[in-house]
């Protein structure tokens, strides 16, 4: 039996897809999953306490490979929040693509639901965290609760999308997933003119200043 030393967590997470694809199901236990692929039982736990916890782990893999990609490039760090999202999900969904055989058997029968599923906890708090330090301007509401709320509402909404966009390029059947890579332009510039705070100030300043003529007139 392989020493257990020689086993990496990159080497059990790539036994446990291949095992998954070839089989279509998990393993049946992990005891038999380590005998199959001839390394400790142990070893498994120094990394897992459970396959689910394996499979949660994968899309965290997944995002973190994404973002040390964009972070070596020293024109990303200068690149506009919005523009920073883009290349997250192009280089994001080309990961995806990579192993789309895996994410479609784990996803694709529930991709309906996908906003429910465990498997995809590890990578919500990676990816919601990312949005939280891209510094992306919001209207200064001064009250902190305010502020809060509207934080959170942020990071759920941009959840909500890349979920929407998981979705699509789910049931994308066009070559080399064109029309996903369309998606995204559209529905990230789109989510970002949604939230543009120049317009929505220029009408707060223009409140402002009628409540003030209203109020010298008076």
């Amino acid at each position: 039996m392989a020493n257990k030393k020689s086993i990496t967590q990159s080497d059990i997470i790539g036994f446990y897809m291949d095992y998954v694809l070839t089989h279509n199901h998990k393993p049946k236990s992990v005891y038999a999953f380590a005998k199959d692929n001839k390394f400790e039982e142990q070893t498994f736990y120094e990394f897992f306490g459970t396959f689910e916890a394996l499979e949660q782990s994968i899309f965290k893999i997944f995002f973190d490979n994404a973002h040390t990609v964009l972070e070596k490039s020293e024109e990303y760090l200068t690149f506009h929040p919005k523009d920073k999202l883009l290349s997250f999900y192009f280089t994001f969904f080309e990961i995806l693509t990579a192993n789309r055989s895996y994410v479609v058997h784990l996803l694709g029968e529930n991709k309906n639901q996908l906003k429910s599923l465990k498997s995809l906890a590890h990578l919500k708090k990676r990816f919601t965290n990312y949005i939280e330090h891209l510094d992306i301007k919001t209207i200064d509401l001064k009250q902190e609760q305010l502020v809060k709320l509207q934080n959170r509402g942020l990071k759920e909404s941009a959840w909500f999308q890349l979920l929407v966009t998981m979705k699509f390029w789910l049931d994308d059947t066009s070559p080399s997933f064109e029309k996903t890579d369309i998606f995204i332009e559209k529905s990230v510039r789109a989510s970002f003119d949604l939230i543009d705070t120049t317009p929505l100030k220029s009408i707060i300043d223009f409140g402002k200043f009628l409540y003030k003529e209203k109020m010298m007139s008076n």
